[in-house]
C-alpha cells in the first residue's frame, strides 16, 4: 500500500543538474576555486547550497549566505519558465496527485522551487514543499523526509520517495521510506541502496508504484 509520494527537486522532477552545475562553476572560478564538471558529480550534486559551498570553498568561507543567494538568483533567471519538468513528469505528477497526497523533499531554496512549479502547472498538486528553508540538516540527514512524511501524515513503510542522488537516497532510507532512483545524475553503481533504478519519472512508473491495474 501507497499513502504518499515525495518528489526531489533538483535532479529529479526538474532535469536541471547541468544548470546546476555550470552556474557553480561560474560562481567558484569567480571565486578563485575552479570547479570541473567531473568534480561537481563526483562529490556535490545531491547535497545542499551551503553544504555545496562550505564543502567546496571552505567551512570558514565569509559569505556562504551569499553565494547562495547568488546561485538561486541565476537559477531562477534560466529555468523560472518550467522548462526542466518535462511532460512526462507532468503528468506523472498530475496522475498520483488524484490517488494519494504528493510532497517536493528537496535541498533547494523554496524561492527557485515555487516558480518552476508554478510555471510548470503543478503546483497545485502538491500538498507541501520541504525545501532547504526548512530544515537545519540537509541530505543524507533525513529530517526533511521526517517533516515531508508529518506533513503528509503518512507512515514511513507506505510512503514512497524518489531522488537521483546518494544523498537523496539515503536521507529517504535513513527516514524508512522506499526509494526509487532515476538514473540521471549520478553513475548507476553510487544508487546501490535505492529499492529500484528507473531512467524517467513518467505516468506508467506512477500507476505501478499505486498498483493501478
Amino acid at each position: 500500500m501507497v499513502s504518499a509520494i515525495t518528489f526531489d527537486f533538483n535532479g529529479t522532477l526538474s532535469d536541471d543538474e547541468p544548470i546546476l552545475c555550470g552556474i557553480f562553476q561560474a560562481l567558484f572560478a569567480e571565486r578563485g576555486r575552479p570547479l570541473t564538471e567531473d568534480e561537481y558529480y563526483d562529490h556535490l550534486a545531491g547535497l545542499s547550497d551551503a553544504a555545496i559551498v562550505e564543502g567546496w570553498l571552505g567551512a570558514d568561507y565569509p559569505d556562504v549566505a551569499g553565494a547562495v543567494a547568488e546561485r538561486i538568483r541565476r537559477y531562477c533567471a534560466l529555468v523560472a519558465d518550467g522548462s526542466t519538468i518535462d511532460e512526462r513528469a507532468r503528468e506523472a505528477v498530475r496522475h498520483a496527485s488524484a490517488s494519494v497526497p504528493l510532497a517536493v523533499v528537496s535541498g533547494a531554496a523554496l524561492a527557485e522551487i515555487a516558480p518552476v512549479l508554478a510555471a510548470a502547472e503543478i503546483a497545485g498538486c502538491f500538498r507541501t514543499v520541504v525545501s532547504a528553508d526548512l530544515v537545519r540538516q540537509g541530505k543524507p540527514h533525513p529530517e526533511s523526509y521526517h517533516i515531508a512524511l508529518e506533513r503528509l501524515g503518512a507512515v514511513p513503510g507506505e510512503a514512497v520517495a524518489f531522488e537521483d542522488t546518494e544523498a537523496g537516497v539515503a536521507s529517504a532510507k535513513a527516514a524508512g521510506m522506499r526509494c526509487i532512483a532515476v538514473r540521471r545524475t549520478v553513475a548507476a553503481e553510487r544508487l546501490g541502496r535505492a529499492d529500484e533504478l528507473i531512467e524517467a519519472i513518467d505516468v506508467g512508473v506512477v500507476r505501478r508504484v499505486l498498483a493501478e491495474p
